[in-house]
């Protein structure tokens, strides 16, 4: 069977975990996705089954749309709810308005230099960035740039601690890295604790199906 598929990944799973299901559902080993999802986002995922697989080459450097959750004021050294937090000392910046908010924002939308985060798969003379992270070794120096374009950054919602914002980005963009960059630039540090990817290209997440409804019909 060939064919392309949307699905709404849950969170708490690997986008791996998604395209093992679907070979076990269509009992194929020719199945792909056109760009991962970590484990604690939800959102669209694109797989080709069969011959589709050819397709995603194509589809990998489109652009992406997501949904994203930062808490304020609070850290993490993977940026997301998986690592270490840190609490700012509050004595250390002014609680944020939705006008400081927007200000720091603008510096982002357009073209930036952004840095991969520390705990990512971005490999250092062989090794992966992660790994050198957990044993210690990594610095901030290695972390790899590039620019990167945001096309939309806006406000959804804002409720201290809780900054929520949709974002329009180039394909290779860190959402992880963009609310890190964010509390940096507001002084008061921030984490992302949702992500949810709702387009990728003109292929829309209300077009996709959950992992529970997909069957080979």
């Amino acid at each position: 069977m060939d064919k392309m598929l949307l699905i709404d990944k849950p969170a708490g799973i690997t986008s791996h975990d998604v395209v093992s299901r679907v070979r076990r559902i269509f009992d194929t080993r020719k199945v792909g996705h056109a760009g991962t999802l970590d484990p604690f986002a939800t959102g669209l995922l694109i797989l080709g089954v069969g011959k589709k697989t050819k397709e995603l080459t194509n589809l990998i450097g489109l652009d992406k749309t997501y949904e994203a959750t930062a808490l304020l004021g609070v850290t993490s050294d993977t940026y997301d709810p998986e690592g270490v937090k840190t609490e700012t000392n509050p004595k250390m910046y002014e609680r944020p308005n939705l006008e400081s908010i927007d200000k720091a924002l603008e510096k982002f939308r357009g073209s930036y230099e952004q840095k991969a985060p520390l705990h990512s798969a971005k490999k250092i003379k062989g090794r992966k960035l992660y790994e050198l992270a957990r044993s210690g070794e990594a610095t901030e120096e290695m972390r790899p740039k590039k620019e990167v374009k945001i096309s939309e950054l806006e406000i959804l919602n804002y409720a201290w601690p809780e900054l929520k914002f949709r974002v329009s980005c180039s394909s290779g963009t860190y959402i992880r890295s963009l609310a890190d960059d964010i509390g940096r630039e507001l002084g008061c540090g921030a984490y992302l604790t949702q992500l949810r990817r709702t387009k990728i290209g003109e292929f829309n997440i209300q077009d996709a199906v959950q992992l529970s409804e997909l069957s080979q019909s």
